[in-house]
């Protein structure tokens, strides 16, 4: 984007050297306190890559960025939450502006929220970035929900909201996980070809399954080694990559394609009170006729996003996975 003349801005807490190492955008001489950024010297006439480590106010920094892509419509403007929890910090800003400044008083943008989130067994204050708020929040095409689960999606996701003529917001659910894990991973031309898929198919997928399930983000790596080490050769794993707006069209095509199959389930990390149950559950009723049998697996509804108890976690998780296939 840089060498398509795309000026690109990312602030938040820790940004410059990333909160999960996942990134080294700025290198520091350790004598001398010089500052190089790698991405402003790839040649000369590039755009401008500018990343600050902002103060710890989520609400003043996202107001800000907000603001700065309002006006600065040519450039891609990311705001990074440090951990996706404290992006409630900034909950005015979405409720205000961000969510329904278009229908509002026709105000666009293109501000990106980068949200890590996954339930990895660090707390209540480090696993939920809150989906749910974010999809109560969604109508009229107002803004992107999406949970990439490869470095190639996140890739094309992220080049795809500077490329599309509509301007609208978009939320990264990231799992923080998958930022460094092998499994996310992808080939060179993964990147330097294709787009942003709304929906990722089983990379492994049964000749002849009696189930489909359905999930978003990291939980979906956990079912496909579960059902690996399980030897398990009736389930299909779908992934929806991006919940709003919805993938009516592809998902029920994918669906069509498997028409024989009646058990549909759908998997999630977040308690059943949380997450994206309650919102696909109303637009999958709309696509699965009445003879297909809906489940749903996940935590039991809880006031707190997650236990602060890591050996629960793996409890919940293990009997999550068991539930899953049984």
């Amino acid at each position: 984007m840089l060498l398509e003349d795309v000026p690109v801005r990312l602030s938040g807490q820790d940004s410059q050297r990333g909160t999960f190492s996942q990134r080294h955008a700025v290198l520091v001489d350790y004598n001398t306190g010089e500052e190089f950024t790698p991405l402003n010297n790839i040649r000369e006439n590039q755009a401008d890559f500018m990343i600050y480590d902002s103060l710890l106010s989520e609400y003043a920094v996202l107001g800000f960025e907000y603001g700065y892509s309002v006006i600065r419509n040519d450039a891609l403007v990311l705001w990074e939450a440090q951990f996706g929890d404290f992006v409630n910090g900034g909950q005015i800003i979405i409720d205000q502006f961000i969510s329904s400044a278009e229908d509002k008083w026709d105000q666009k943008s293109r501000l990106v929220l980068l949200l890590p989130h996954g339930f990895e067994g660090q707390g209540p204050e480090h696993s939920s970035a809150r989906l749910e708020r974010f999809l109560t929040l969604c109508a009229e095409a107002n803004m992107r929900v999406s949970i990439p689960t490869t470095s190639a999606q996140y890739f094309h996701l992220l080049r795809s909201q500077i490329k599309n003529p509509k301007r609208m917001p978009l939320v990264i659910l990231t799992p923080k996980s998958l930022l460094r894990a092998e499994v996310a991973k992808c080939k060179r031309e993964d990147l330097t070809n294709g787009s942003f898929q709304v929906i990722l198919e089983d990379p492994d997928p049964p000749q002849s399954p009696n189930r489909i399930i359905l999930c978003s983000g990291k939980i979906a790596f956990d079912l496909i080694d579960y059902r690996a080490k399980h030897k398990i050769k009736d389930t299909l794993i779908i992934r929806l990559e991006q919940l709003y707006p919805f993938p009516f069209d592809q998902l029920s095509q994918l669906l069509k394609s498997y028409s024989s199959v009646k058990d549909i389930r759908w998997i999630q990390e977040e308690p059943r009170n949380m997450g994206g149950w309650t919102f696909t559950l109303a637009r999958l009723r709309e696509l699965l006729p009445r003879i297909k049998e809906l489940k749903y697996v996940d935590r039991l509804p809880s006031a707190s996003p997650a236990t602060g108890i890591y050996q629960m976690h793996v409890a919940e998780l293990e009997l999550m996975l068991r539930q899953a296939f049984d």
